[in-house]
């Protein structure tokens, strides 16, 4: 009699925990939903051109070369017409310093003393430098003193650099906005997530002359169906190419608590029982597919092999893994 009271107990309280967020989340896309319309957006009339453009992966899950690190998180060196940038800063989970990050541009040839600025796609730990970072607000390169050139960093909510790299001036980009010739932020674009609530991403536009809009996207959390009616709202040039993370764990991801996979959890806006699943991914192909790009490069840091595999099956030799160390050139 003890345990059915207890198990009784047990799933009463599960059901009201479930319930709560379930209303927190209803309140939190109704805001996603009046941000989303608030959003100022109209066609970008003078965006200009960049005419030579890189990716260089300087964090993910894989490597191309055995001197780097890896992790399920994102950094990428992007060098645009001689313009460095830094997309995202990776997850340090060990809390290194140096850091992942700085080990691998070391490696890489890549010095912070060269970059023009710093955009961060949204503020979860695998894109700030760590859960410390995510909680309080922040971001860092490493665990330890780093020393940046007075640059500007862009993020789509408000974002402090950490103690270990003072000095910089965070500029918020809420609306799409030009920041330099051929450089395009896509403006944030909010959505409300089950585990994770309210969460605000942002992505690079490169308008690459000649051949068309370059997206540089760091998790996708957007979902690539909004950032491509974003993109074709800004922009008459075709989409030329889709590069970074499209959060598409299907069949099981990269993070787990203990046994328990979380990724197909945290990054849907549906309860836990309607994860992310083969078709989430079969429907972010579909769209990819109906904007033809030219090259498809998926990050593994939070999307499955199996997502991978349909991927590639997808898009054939226009379809690349992205991997540290191994340069996309446009």
């Amino acid at each position: 009699m003890m345990i059915v009271k207890f198990l009784f107990t047990l799933l009463a309280v599960v059901g009201l925990v479930f319930a709560r967020t379930l209303m927190k989340l209803a309140v939190i896309r109704k805001r996603v939903d009046r941000e989303i319309a608030e959003t100022r957006v109209a066609k970008i009339l003078s965006p200009g051109v960049v005419e030579n453009l890189t990716v260089l992966p300087i964090i993910d899950y894989f490597k191309a070369r055995e001197d780097v690190k890896t992790e399920a998180g994102v950094s990428y060196h992007i060098t645009a017409d001689g313009r460095e940038i830094l997309l995202d800063v990776g997850a340090n989970g060990k809390k290194e310093h140096p850091s992942p990050l700085l080990h691998n541009m070391k490696k890489l040839g890549k010095e912070l003393k060269n970059l023009s600025m710093i955009f961060i796609s949204h503020v979860h730990l695998d894109h700030v430098g760590g859960m410390k970072e995510q909680k309080s607000g922040e971001f860092s390169l490493s665990a330890g003193p780093v020393e940046l050139p007075r640059i500007p960093v862009y993020s789509p909510v408000n974002l402090k650099p950490s103690a270990h790299n003072p000095g910089v001036e965070v500029k918020v980009i809420k609306d799409p906005c030009v920041i330099a010739d051929g450089i395009v932020s896509i403006g944030a674009i909010p959505r409300a997530l089950y585990l994770l609530g309210y969460t605000c991403e942002n992505s690079l536009a490169f308008r690459l002359e000649g051949k068309g809009i370059v997206l540089v996207i760091g998790c996708g959390h957007q979902t690539i169906e909004q950032i491509i009616q974003r993109t074709r709202a800004l922009f008459d040039d075709p989409i030329h190419a889709i590069i970074g993370g499209l959060h598409l764990p299907a069949g099981g991801g990269r993070l787990k608590i203990g046994p328990i996979d979380i990724q197909p959890i945290v990054g849907t806006d549906r309860a836990p029982w309607n994860k992310l699943n083969e078709n989430d991914t079969r429907a972010a192909i579909e769209a990819v597919k109906s904007v033809n790009p030219k090259l498809v490069a998926l990050s593994p840091h939070d999307s499955s092999d199996r997502s991978l595999e349909l991927f590639r099956a997808a898009f054939g030799d226009a379809f690349q893994v992205i991997e540290v160390g191994k340069t996309i050139v446009l």
